[in-house]
């Protein structure tokens, strides 16, 4: 990243929030007094943000016309969507062709691990022999892909706790791959208690090891009947995991969405873990507007660490846009261990 860009994005400035605000066409004006503005105006859930060849490739949940779409920036202030090199208007799919155990639509949530071989997608899709939304892994020797997975049956679901989504993959230190998921008990045809699990997986990322662990499960107030979204990092030594809790929409009756995000302290990878006495670490303000901020993922960039999370469109008077989910980015600090959002400019 150029020194230009390092100054615009990690400054916050009227810089960013116009470069946010000119991505795609129709997009409305930037938003007038955000805490954290989007760097990205098009309904872009669930991002997840890969640094490759000096430049950030972005996936997100599917939309019409690709089950997992992409976008792609030089400096993470300006973001592109990406297109398919065939076919005039349609979007780049970097999973076109879903494994045989997946039904089409409801594509969530993808992560991308780098690994010697290539890259591996993971991804939440619905299962068509039981209607439960489950996580496959897909393999590529490029990031954009195409990913593709010839198994016949999801890398991994939770079928008497309801499914399993939002499948996240950490390389420990000593570099030992986890991956990180939560039990879809939400489902209204289960009504359980959503908990957020890890499992040791192969060298390959392509398999899973040993047994799953329960790190937390919701069981504070804020997080209402969910935990999910989960994002395991070590620094120092110490083990964070982020996550997101409660319900993720807005409803028309609220003021703001009641989705946030959380994290905890764990000793190691397969925990144990305790949730933070500060939670949540980010939620809804309605003075600035910001609705729902959630289904973080944590990367790097010169050195720094930095949060990427979507929320829902909304008008400076906090009222819906009708427009998605935006991406948003802001710099994470750590304070004796501890996160902290900065709106510090580096020097």
């Amino acid at each position: 990243m150029s020194g230009m860009g390092r100054a615009s994005f990690f400054g916050f400035s009227a810089a960013l929030a116009v470069a946010g605000g000119c991505v795609t066409s129709g997009d409305q004006p930037p938003q007038a007094g955000a805490s954290y503005p989007p760097v990205f105006r098009a309904d872009f859930p669930d991002p997840f943000i890969l640094e490759h060849e000096g430049r950030y490739l972005a996936y997100a949940t599917n939309t019409e016309g690709a089950n997992v779409q992409m976008a792609s920036s030089a400096d993470l202030a300006s973001w592109q969507i990406l297109w398919a090199e065939q076919g005039p208007g349609r979007l780049h799919d970097a999973m076109p062709v879903l494994p045989s155990w997946a039904k089409s639509g409801l594509t969530w949530a993808p992560e991308v691990l780098r690994t010697p071989d290539g890259f591996v997608l993971y991804f939440t899709a619905r299962h068509a022999a039981s209607g439960l939304q489950c996580v496959g892994a897909a393999a590529s020797h490029d990031p954009r892909g195409p990913f593709t997975s010839p198994a016949s049956e999801p890398l991994v679901c939770q079928y008497a706790l309801g499914g399993t989504i939002d499948a996240s993959p950490f390389r420990a230190p000593d570099g030992q791959l986890y991956l990180y998921f939560k039990n879809d008990g939400n489902n209204p045809a289960f009504n359980k208690p959503t908990e957020i699990f890890a499992q040791r997986l192969s060298p390959d990322g392509l398999s899973l090891a040993g047994e799953p662990v329960s790190l937390i499960r919701n069981d504070k107030p804020w997080e209402g009947r969910v935990v999910e979204a989960p994002t395991m990092i070590e620094r120092g030594g110490a083990y964070v995991l982020f996550f997101s809790a409660n319900h993720y929409g807005w409803e028309d009756t609220q003021r703001v969405s009641s989705y946030g995000i959380g994290y905890a302290t764990c000793e190691g990878p397969l925990g144990p873990c305790a949730d933070a006495p500060d939670n949540p670490f980010l939620a809804s303000t309605s003075q600035p507007c910001l609705s729902g901020p959630g289904h973080q993922t944590v990367f790097q960039s010169g050195g720094r660490d930095l949060l990427a999370f979507h929320s829902w469109a909304a008008t400076n008077t906090c009222k819906s846009a009708n427009l998605g989910r935006f991406m948003h980015i802001v710099q994470l600090a750590w304070q004796d261990g501890v996160p902290r959002i900065s709106a510090r400019e580096p020097r």
